[in-house]
């Protein structure tokens, strides 16, 4: 038995488990005192248990960067600048892929470590498009024609529609959030729930209960889809022995000459302010997030890196088929969501009345109007909109 422990808690799947359990096991070989040990949950476990009541029990947590407004009200996990050297922050700082590392610095403080980079990107079966002598679609209108024939996947679960309403409120001219009384303006965000419908109108009903993973899966189980225009891209489908049949990844479509601009994810690593060892639980952090470890033990055990250097690694590149190269563009092209808390009042509700008109032919304007409801409920009284 170790003379101490530390808890962890992240998601479960591989991309978010796997590199850590590798990285606590090299820990302890190389701080025998010291045993990490790391529980999983779902993701639909995140959005329904707070964060902040898990600091209680938990000295690690894996954390996504809309979080962190509340961290900043809440105290509960710690500012990691008073813990970590100027220089390596700096170099995460540096190193960072698109808006990762800054997503999870707010109010001047920076409460996570980004050690999981994703955004939605294209993803295909490259051996079902030769097969059948197609092309990767470019543009808007490609993805169209080919949804007509039923080739296309895409997550439609309330969130995921959420995410690429913002990237559609974008490509319409504008972005979302910019004032405290409405998401968006109603010509901007009526044209882009009404591009969406050209594309939930016509895939398959059973997407409107797919998140991005269930879409990799069908995709890589079976042949009856040749292309997703927009999921949560995970590098794991791209890897030999992962899945029966590998995914390619690629750029977005581009829209009125335009490519998409898609919403950045990933994840983050936090100390609980509440831990009895901050100091090794820090030091822990900081070690699955310095670009030595990212583009080797973490990419090597399924991770998918924070770290800049490891998508530009040609060995990563080389083990997922090139998926760090192909997706980095869009990465580096991602929209950043707000933070403020109580945003995650809104994107757990949001997608809800978005999800029902896409599903059921629905009034665009109406959906607006519910969805900027539960804005203003998510903005509470005084507190401003920060988004640096």
């Amino acid at each position: 038995m170790a003379d101490i422990i530390l808890n962890g808690i992240t998601w479960g799947h591989s991309r978010g488990l796997t590199p850590l359990l590798a990285m606590a096991q090299r820990y302890s070989e190389l701080f025998p005192g010291v045993e990490i040990r790391w529980r999983k949950r779902t993701l639909q476990e995140f959005a329904d248990f707070p964060i902040e009541k898990l600091t209680a029990d938990y000295d690690l947590l894996i954390i996504d960067h809309p979080w962190v407004g509340c961290a900043a009200a809440t105290k509960c996990v710690l500012p990691l600048e008073e813990y970590l050297p100027k220089e390596y922050l700096q170099d995460q700082l540096d190193h960072s892929t698109g808006e990762c590392h800054r997503s999870y610095n707010y109010h001047n403080s920076q409460w996570a470590l980004a050690i999981d980079a994703a955004t939605p990107a294209a993803s295909y079966r490259a051996d079902l498009l030769e097969k059948n002598k197609r092309v990767i679609p470019r543009t808007w209108q490609e993805v169209i024609t080919m949804a007509k024939q039923g080739k296309v996947a895409v997550p439609a679960i309330p969130i995921d529609l959420l995410m690429n309403f913002y990237s559609f409120c974008i490509a319409h001219g504008r972005e979302p959030f910019l004032n405290k009384t409405e998401v968006i303006d109603n010509t901007t965000g009526i044209r882009a729930i009404e591009t969406m419908k050209e594309l939930y109108s016509l895939v398959d009903q059973k997407m409107f209960g797919c998140n991005p993973i269930a879409v990799a899966e069908l995709m890589t189980r079976s042949d009856e889809y040749w292309y997703c225009p927009f999921a949560y891209a995970y590098s794991n489908y791209s890897r030999i022995g992962y899945a029966a049949n590998l995914l390619r990844y690629d750029q977005v479509v581009s829209y009125n000459d335009q490519l998409l601009k898609t919403t950045i994810g990933g994840t983050g690593i936090s100390v609980s302010a509440f831990s009895k060892y901050p100091e090794i639980a820090v030091d822990f952090a900081r070690m699955v997030a310095s670009g030595e470890c990212q583009r080797t033990m973490y990419v090597q055990h399924g991770g998918q890196p924070g770290h800049r250097s490891a998508w530009t690694d040609e060995d990563a590149n080389r083990l997922a088929n090139n998926f760090f190269r192909e997706v980095l563009p869009v990465m580096e092209n991602g929209y950043l969501r707000p933070r403020y808390n109580g945003y995650l009042h809104f994107q757990d509700l949001a997608g809800d009345p978005l999800q029902y008109c896409l599903r059921s032919d629905g009034d665009p304007l109406n959906t607006l109007q519910e969805m900027n409801k539960i804005y203003r409920e998510s903005i509470k009284s005084g507190q401003p909109i920060i988004t640096v």
